[in-house]
């Protein structure tokens, strides 16, 4: 498995975090990330199972998108005591799709698929492409789609990577509310399709409970939260599970609930 976070080093695991195949995707001993005297990661723990769907809530600055980046491989100033270990396989989603414009649609799915065949590249790109719902636009310019179009090219140019690991920074924070729901159910399909382990990053309360098996709330660079989602595959708001579970996740977060609306 691939080891990121230069001088932090790799071994066995206690205790691993069981996913769909009984193993361990992901393992975080003692992560620290400071900018200064300020410590945005302090000494964190964190495990995923293969398999297994993680969202991660925190107000702004808890460290979210810095633990994202350090597990990507992005973030190398980081220390600590422990690990940091990933899969060899690892794709990562942005709030925005990052397309190069000047390239068309298929270009942009296949391109850094190093050590592939050019056609067998396209090949899976057109794939991945169809699984998304984009069959028919491989030569479409990124600047012809719409925005939640642009993030179906960006979920499809990780799955032509066959992930064991996907990342995911807020890929739904620009879109409106309509398409963030019709991209909540492509995730979860795709995600039941490949069952890779999933790592999501996003303020929405109710896109975690919707989406993920287990909530982490982060809170000064630390877990203060963990809570399993034990609704079944229909994640239906009404229920009032749901609804206990979000305000649970929403005191976690330190939220007044009389200024939420449901």
């Amino acid at each position: 498995m691939a080891t990121h976070a230069g001088g932090l080093t790799a071994a066995p695991v206690a205790d691993p975090a069981q996913g769909s195949a009984g193993e361990t995707a992901v393992a975080v001993r003692g992560l620290v990330r400071a900018y200064g005297q300020e410590r945005v990661l302090d000494d964190l723990d964190l495990e995923l199972g293969a398999g297994e769907f993680v969202a991660i809530l925190g107000r702004s600055g808890s460290g979210k998108s810095t633990l994202l980046r350090a597990l990507a491989g992005l973030d190398h100033d980081v220390a600590g005591t422990g690990e940091v270990r990933v899969p060899d396989q690892v794709s990562v989603v942005f709030q925005d799709s990052r397309l190069l414009p000047w390239a068309r649609v298929l270009d942009n799915v296949v391109l850094g698929l190093d050590g592939v065949a050019r056609r067998t590249a396209r090949d899976a790109g057109r794939a991945a492409l169809a699984e998304v719902g984009l069959a028919g636009r491989e030569r479409a310019w990124p600047n012809e789609l719409s925005g939640g179009e642009q993030q179906r090219v960006s979920l499809a140019r990780s799955l032509v990577r066959s992930p064991q690991l996907l990342l995911a920074d807020e890929p739904f924070g620009a879109l409106d509310a309509l398409t963030r729901i019709r991209m909540h159910a492509l995730l979860r399909e795709l995600y039941d399709q490949h069952r890779p382990a999933v790592l999501l990053v996003t303020h929405d309360v109710d896109e975690a409970i919707v989406l993920a098996d287990r909530v982490v709330v982060l809170d000064r660079g630390r877990i203060a939260v963990e809570r399993r989602i034990d609704l079944g595959a229909a994640r239906d708001a009404a229920d009032p599970r749901f609804a206990a579970i979000r305000i649970e996740l929403l005191d976690a977060l330190g939220v007044d609930r009389k200024d939420v609306t449901a």
